[in-house]
């Protein structure tokens, strides 16, 4: 097992952003090339800080308090008497633990609530809480090996649909812009009458370079 893999299985997984990096194994990527320091996890706490630390050979040092401090794991709570549906918070959650739609309630699965907070900011109508599920439990000592797993798998799986759903909208709109493409007189009324060869020809010059750069990232 590569060190970025060990290092990733040494953190809780929360997927909260708070170490400065996107995700857990983004920050276990950096720590192994040696671009952060093993003490920006506050969900992690102390505990966790040395077990990154013996993971690479270096003495542990205090959390960092410019990422946070340890405390109590909490679990978004929604007020649902003032939830408006705009599915925002469903789209920020890196573990899809909010379940609902849109313009209808939301609802937190709290078996799949990481804590992570990302809900919050997100929220235009600030009805999301954070709780604290045991007060006089942090770190490692609130979090089992079992739920930091299922955290990863939840997380990889969002990532998954997310990039898919992504690929399939691209899909959608590139197919509709072909569409037009194919037929573009009809659908163009330039200043100097309908269907006008300029305004044609404008509109077809912004569709191809439009596909043009769709293609370009389809193939990054």
């Amino acid at each position: 097992m590569s060190l970025v893999e060990r290092l990733n299985d040494a953190l809780p997984q929360t997927q909260c952003t708070r170490c400065g990096y996107p995700d857990c194994r983004s920050y276990a990527q950096a720590m192994a090339q040696g671009e952060a320091a093993t003490n920006q996890c506050p969900p992690g706490g102390q505990v966790g800080v040395e077990r990154l630390s013996s993971l690479m050979g270096q003495a542990a040092l205090p959390l960092s308090a410019e990422h946070g401090v340890e405390g109590a794991r909490q679990m978004a709570v929604i007020d649902e008497a003032w939830c408006i549906g705009c599915t925002l918070c469903i789209a920020a959650c890196p573990t899809d633990a909010i379940l609902g739609a849109n313009k209808r309630m939301h609802t937190v699965i709290e078996a799949y609530c990481t804590g992570c907070e990302l809900c919050i900011p997100v929220c235009p109508v600030d009805c999301i809480q954070l709780e604290p599920v045991e007060p006089t439990l942090t770190g490692w000592a609130a979090w089992s090996a079992e739920q930091a797993s299922q955290a990863r798998a939840r997380y990889d799986w969002h990532q998954q649909r997310a990039a898919r759903e992504a690929q399939d909208n691209a899909q959608r709109l590139q197919a509709k812009a072909l569409k037009k493409l194919a037929d573009l007189p009809a659908h163009t009324h330039g200043a100097e009458g309908a269907g006008s060869a300029p305004e044609v020809d404008r509109k077809r010059a912004i569709i191809e370079a439009a596909l043009a750069k769709a293609k370009a990232r389809a193939h990054n």
